[in-house]
């Protein structure tokens, strides 16, 4: 508990439920009393203007009936809310609110009363202005030097500053640049507006500038106004802070250096009238308010400054000079004189909290009672110690930390894919040509033992698959219940896809009693679509242009037993061959052998063989497993078929290259076009113009080159999505062979899928080729070495797009040499102990994983 602690003088709750901002607090004598006391005004966004006066009895009073001046409901949100000499035959106060599309002036007065009620107070409304642009803030000030009264310029959204002379409307200028509002203020003394840009730098306009600059059109835009006639806005003086400023103040007292002063999100800056720094203060908080006021000191100036730490800082200066606790986060911050009390501060929340109060401590008077001493058993202790110990090192095992079986879990997400196909396809939008494209749904069930909070649901399936539906939004799942989704899953695209598996994540929260918002957690689970949903049975073809022959220890299981969704049993002669035609119009044809334990998979296509193949070698071990045969193996003894696999890689990286020559013709097209119209807005903007000598043919042949690149661009890409689709088809399938080959394990053969599936999504800037020959290098490099050499070289830390795929191809050759000469993958969790070994060892780490290569001289 903080000895510095903000005394409450006065507080009180504004409304129920409203909200306030920064601009929604002044401090003033808004009912020109001549007592010098200040009124709080607050309006919030609800559309509440509320004027007190706080009496309280003794410090820490809560709001009297009589503290409350005035309360009235504009029906519009107030943006915020300033005094000044706005209304003109008068010097007296009077309050302006700032709406969204109306600026109004009131007069605010009290009349005595004779009851004990006291004054009665009244608002009158003086005169109103209607914005063509919403609002986002307004500063007031004596613009142009003039005498006795003070002028409005407000900011819209936009970007235009809208000045207002009381009554009138004066002119309106669109800030260069203008991406975002920033705070706004007005210097007096250079007679200049000081705001901060999206661009992230103070920036000065003259007022002399703003009243000869271009005059804004509401039916033109920003980029127009520069061409129209007029002075150019011209900005007086920069200055880059590098971060976003919550707010900008500007001070002048009698024995302190005039400075303008900005609040950014992590430094608080104090500058000299020509934009100069003349100090500033690295704040380690993140501040939320502050006000700069008086010092006792001469040549300085004390500013107090609110963080979302619930504190308020006193610098004098760059000095911490005081920290005080205050009960919420203030968004606006005043000083104000109170009931002959000066310098109270005034603080108000976000959802309301409005206070007055000051700087002060109360001593503490609680004192530790006396501890009993005793003679320390250091026995004892260090039994005690080693108990506590091994009760630590037990409870930071990996297995108890991790849940031990399914039902331990908070929540259980599982997907159930319907044996049969939809009997009418729920596709929509596919770019599929079949006649029918069929779809198969998907029943995703949650359960919940606790309760989760804000559960989300998202369902992924790799391109060119799709969902009827991928996101879903539940409420709050009560202790053991359950929801439940069903949606429809089928081919979009129009090329096969490189996996029929798809996953379901579950997003959520569980409240604790530390923490009522909830822990995020995550629960997942994978489903497995069937081949149907992209192939049909077919007539088998007998020639192909690639031939895959997987053996195996068992003799051949009839198709009928295995493939019974693609067999009619009435035909006898599919039992031995069988024929997929797939959507997208390719056919793969699959023949088991009657003389001995092989299977064949042809196809005319390398990357079609892909999904035959991994079908039939589930649904084997599936089928052997039910048989309880646990030594069923499948093996591959035929030669890699690289040269067919290097040309889907010399296609997907033409494509590649082609995207690269579309995006610089567009870039040159898209210069030339930029230049023949500054040509032509020349010719236009003059005032005896010249002929267009073909310019207006030229700009529209240029528009269609640009046009037609673009269309050609998106073609490429789309082809480029094809390629790499087929590409990681291809990809898996020769990881399968070599997995085969070698006899790899499940652990051996994710690093495989790891150096040469990295990329989920192929893109421009990171492409597969360059990845994959990146991780390839590094195990030739380090663990599939043959030499020291070799371990000594050093590779590129920049991966960029090759010239050529020579190097990759001449890399994967390499690699799945010295695989066949003895190179074997194996997981180690503790590379000292495996390096004591006989064998010679190499240790390297890819994607966060250890590798252990062991090779055989």
């Amino acid at each position: 508990m903080s000895l510095f602690k903000a005394r409450d003088w006065w507080s009180t709750i504004l409304g129920e439920k409203e909200e306030f901002d920064q601009g929604c607090l002044c401090v003033a004598d808004v009912d020109n009393s001549g007592s010098g006391q200040d009124k709080i005004i607050v309006g919030s966004y609800m559309g509440y203007l509320r004027i007190f006066n706080p009496h309280p009895v003794k410090p820490g009073d809560g709001v009297q009936p009589e503290d409350l001046l005035l309360e009235v409901q504009l029906r519009e949100p107030i943006l915020q809310v300033e005094v000044g000499k706005f209304v003109s035959g008068t010097e007296g106060l009077h309050l302006a609110v700032l709406h969204c599309r109306k600026l109004c002036v009131y007069a605010v007065s009290g009349t005595l009363g004779n009851v004990e009620h006291g004054n009665q107070y009244q608002i009158k409304l003086m005169y109103e202005h209607n914005l063509q642009r919403t609002a986002c803030n307004m500063t007031y000030g004596p613009f142009g030097g003039v005498k006795g009264r003070d002028l409005i310029c407000i900011q819209s959204m936009d970007g235009m500053l809208m000045l207002f002379e009381q009554e009138s409307y004066a002119f309106g200028r669109f800030l260069p640049g203008f991406l975002l509002p920033g705070p706004l203020t007005y210097n007096s003394r250079t007679d200049s507006f000081i705001t901060v840009s999206s661009c992230r730098q103070v920036e000065s306009y003259k007022y002399q500038v703003l009243a000869f600059a271009t005059d804004a059109d509401e039916r033109q835009e920003p980029e127009q106004q520069k061409l129209s006639s007029g002075k150019r806005l011209a900005v007086d003086w920069i200055l880059n802070i590098g971060e976003q400023a919550l707010d900008i103040c500007v001070v002048s007292f009698n024995q302190a250096v005039s400075s303008v002063f900005v609040l950014g999100e992590r430094n608080f800056f104090c500058l000299k009238d020509n934009g100069q720094i003349r100090f500033m203060k690295k704040l380690d908080y993140s501040p939320s308010c502050f006000i700069p006021y008086c010092s006792v000191k001469e040549g300085t100036i004390n500013t107090l400054i609110g963080n979302h730490g619930k504190m308020l800082n006193v610098y004098q200066d760059v000095t911490l000079k005081w920290a005080t606790q205050v009960p919420h986060i203030p968004v606006s911050v005043k000083v104000a004189n109170l009931q002959d009390l000066k310098g109270v501060i005034v603080t108000l929340s976000d959802n309301g909290h409005l206070q007055c109060s000051y700087l002060g401590t109360d001593p503490s008077l609680f004192q530790a009672p006396r501890v009993d001493s005793r003679e320390i058993n250091y026995e004892e202790f260090n039994a005690e110690m080693k108990e506590l110990q091994k009760i630590i090192k037990e409870a930071t095992k990996t297995q108890d930390i991790l849940p031990k079986s399914e039902k331990h879990r908070d929540l259980i997400v599982t997907a159930e894919v319907s044996p049969d196909l939809d009997a009418e396809s729920q596709a929509i939008d596919s770019e599929v040509k079949a006649e029918a494209v069929p779809s198969v749904t998907v029943k995703i069930t949650i359960q919940s033992r606790v309760t989760a909070q804000k559960p989300n649901l998202a369902v992924c399936v790799q391109a060119p698959l799709a969902v009827t539906c991928d996101q879903f939004v539940f409420d709050d799942l009560e202790p053991d219940s359950s929801e439940t989704v069903v949606l429809s899953v089928f081919l979009k695209g129009n090329c096969s896809p490189s996996e029929l598996e798809g996953s379901c994540v579950v997003s959520y929260s569980t409240p604790t009693e530390l923490n009522p918002e909830g822990i995020p957690k995550v629960a997942q689970c994978n489903f497995r679509l069937p081949l149907r949903l992209i192939c049909f049975p077919a007539q088998s073809s007998k020639a192909a242009n690639h031939k895959l022959t997987i053996d195996t220890n068992k003799p051949p299981i009839s198709f009928l037993t295995i493939f019974p969704d693609f067999v009619d049993p009435s035909e006898d002669d599919q039992a031995n061959v069988l024929g997929f035609q797939f959507l997208t119009g390719s056919k793969t044809t699959l023949l088991a052998s009657k003389t001995s334990q092989r299977y064949r998979i042809q196809s005319d296509q390398l990357e079609d063989l892909w999904l035959i193949t991994k079908e039939l070698t589930l649904r084997l071990e599936e089928h052997f497993k039910k048989q309880n045969c646990k030594d069923f193996a499948c093996t591959f003894s035929g030669s890699i078929p690289l040269q067919e696999y290097f040309e889907l890689i010399d296609r997907h990286f033409e494509l590649r290259l082609n995207a690269e020559k579309f995006q610089e013709l567009l870039s040159e097209r898209a210069v030339q076009f930029r230049a023949i119209e500054r040509r032509l807005l020349t010719r236009f903007k003059d005032k005896t113009p010249a002929p267009l000598q073909h310019l207006d043919t030229l700009l529209e042949g240029t528009f269609r080159e640009v046009i037609a690149l673009a269309d050609a661009a998106e073609e490429n890409q789309a082809n480029i999505f094809q390629a790499f689709t087929k590409l990681k088809s291809a990809t898996h399938l020769v990881i399968m062979l070599i997995s085969l080959w070698q006899k790899l394990s499940t652990d051996q053969i994710a690093i495989l899928e790891a150096t040469f599936l990295p990329l989920a999504e192929d893109t421009q800037e990171l492409g597969w080729e360059e990845t994959v020959d990146a991780a390839i290098s590094y195990l030739l490099r380090t663990c599939l070495s043959k030499s020291s050499k070799e371990q000594a070289l050093t590779l590129s830390s920049q991966l960029c797009m090759p010239k050529d795929t020579s190097r990759l191809k001449k890399n994967i050759t390499l690699f799945c040499d010295r695989l066949a000469k003895g190179g074997r993958l194996s997981l180690s969790t503790d590379s000292a102990t495996q390096q004591a070994g006989v064998m010679p060892v190499s240790i390297c780490h890819i994607k966060g994983i250890t590798v252990r290569i062991t090779q055989n001289d």
